[in-house]
């Protein structure tokens, strides 16, 4: 249709013969106006099967100019968003004209259409720094809920407080709660909302020094920054529920975190995060960076007396009692756990001793009493000795961990139990070991005699039955 149109219109059969047989040196000297458009353009025109084209747009005859824009304006799209589509399919001279003009006379979209500013913004002036003046407004009913929204000008931070309640009290509180983080701000722009007009929030504004502008009934474009961020967030409410299955509150955090971190031009392409407490938020997206965390040089540690306790020390050790009170009770220390935790093995009158794990600072010596060895039981030798054998962890020396058996070659073939004074009369009887001991690997000796220990229950930390 077009190749059949093309060859039948008088200007393009003339612009035809100009691409094929060459142009004139000047072409002001053609009287077609649309030739001398053309004229400027000559160096990506050219002839496909009868039809010019330039560089990869259509020359469009004029008898179907017109159809072609009702099928561009199809959907009713703007103007510009028409001429988009329009520069990388077709062409002819003035198309730009013409889709204005075509788009501007439509009549569903001029019903469609805003009303026009009745006269020219005038915007607020910028503030100096962060929190400097906020911007309030109520929006909701969203889902049975009303949401305080809370605009700091200057770096575009929101605060969003859902609620069932507007009342001055409920916005009070909010606000409240709000400069406890950021201050106390100096001006705050709401509308004339009841909850704004009464005594009781120009107390609140008096009492902290804040000065109070309300703006025009009727006139929501003076207060643009709240009223444009309440249009915001009942768009993206609706689409984070409806897209992802949240609950209001839950889409209203995800609201909040992704556009406080995300980018503006408003601010020079950072996010309100940035200017507002000069750091970028983290999110899950800054996982797909490289770490660049690098190790931290060591921090000297501030000069003091450092208590040690050796293995075998007689403490008294603080114990609590369902975090209420606590008292000190006698132990001895098994083993050191890092450089200032201890376990420790607790006394008591009953015979049943436990274990506990302490700090430093919850151990006192024990001088009461004579300072004697104390066979220590490690969970490989609590295992061990239910098949009759022991680990070289018998004999506990004063600079080291333990001292293995053939350490002692003076010990008979069959020891008898020594009397040991030191044991109190609460203390079990020790029995007779097992017929083997295991000492440095394959070795076996004879083991000594030791205490009857049953193993430790499971899941009771640091119990010993």
């Amino acid at each position: 249709m077009v190749q059949k149109a093309t060859s039948a219109d008088p200007m393009l059969q003339r612009l035809i013969q100009y691409i094929n047989s060459g142009w004139p040196k000047n072409g002001k000297s053609n009287q077609n106006v649309a030739l001398q458009t053309f004229f400027h353009r000559r160096e990506s025109l050219y002839v496909v099967q009868g039809c010019v084209m330039m560089m990869e747009r259509l020359v469009i005859p004029e008898c179907f100019r017109k159809k072609l824009l009702k099928q561009l304006h199809r959907g009713h799209p703007g103007i510009e968003r028409v001429k988009a589509i329009a520069r990388s399919i077709i062409y002819w001279p003035k198309i730009d004209d013409d889709i204005t003009e075509y788009i501007r006379s439509c009549t569903s979209c001029a019903n469609a259409k805003k009303s026009p500013p009745q006269a020219e913004p005038h915007p607020w002036q910028t503030a100096e720094g962060p929190w400097e003046r906020i911007h309030l407004d109520y929006a909701g009913p969203i889902d049975g809920f009303s949401y305080l929204v809370i605009v700091d000008s200057f770096s575009k931070w929101p605060e969003m407080f859902q609620t069932k309640s507007t009342t001055a009290s409920s916005t009070i509180g909010f606000l409240t709660a709000s400069f406890a983080r950021f201050g106390v701000p100096k001006v705050i722009v709401s509308d004339n909302g009841t909850q704004f007009t009464g005594f009781e929030f120009r107390s609140f504004c008096e009492k902290l020094g804040i000065i109070h502008f309300r703006t025009a009934p009727f006139h929501p474009q003076s207060n643009g920054q709240a009223e444009r961020f309440v249009d915001t967030l009942k768009r993206s409410l609706r689409k984070i529920q409806e897209g992802e299955g949240l609950r209001a509150s839950a889409a209203l955090q995800t609201f909040l975190q992704v556009y406080r971190a995300t980018p503006s031009n408003l601010l020079e392409g950072k996010s309100p995060s940035e200017v507002l407490n000069g750091r970028k938020m983290r999110t899950t997206l800054d996982l797909l960076k490289p770490s660049n965390i690098l190790p931290q040089p060591p921090v000297a540690a501030k000069p003091c007396q450092a208590r040690k306790l050796a293995a075998g020390s007689l403490v008294f050790a603080k114990v609590h009692k369902n975090n209420t009170t606590w008292k000190w009770q006698s132990g001895v220390i098994i083993e050191a756990i890092g450089n200032v935790h201890y376990n420790v093995l607790l006394d008591a009158p009953s015979g049943r001793k436990r274990q506990i794990r302490s700090h430093i600072d919850q151990l006192r010596t024990n001088d009461t009493g004579k300072q004697k060895k104390t066979e220590i039981e490690l969970p490989l030798s609590i295992l061990l000795g239910d098949f009759g054998m022991t680990t070289n962890a018998e004999f506990p020396d004063e600079n080291s961990s333990f001292v293995s058996a053939q350490e002692f070659p003076d010990l008979p073939d069959d020891p008898e139990l020594p009397d040991d004074p030191e044991l109190p009369d609460d203390e079990p009887e020790p029995i007779q070991p097992g017929p083997f001991s295991a000492v440095h690997g394959s070795t076996l000796a004879r083991s000594k005699p030791k205490r009857n220990i049953n193993p430790p229950q499971r899941f009771q930390d640091y119990v010993l039955s």
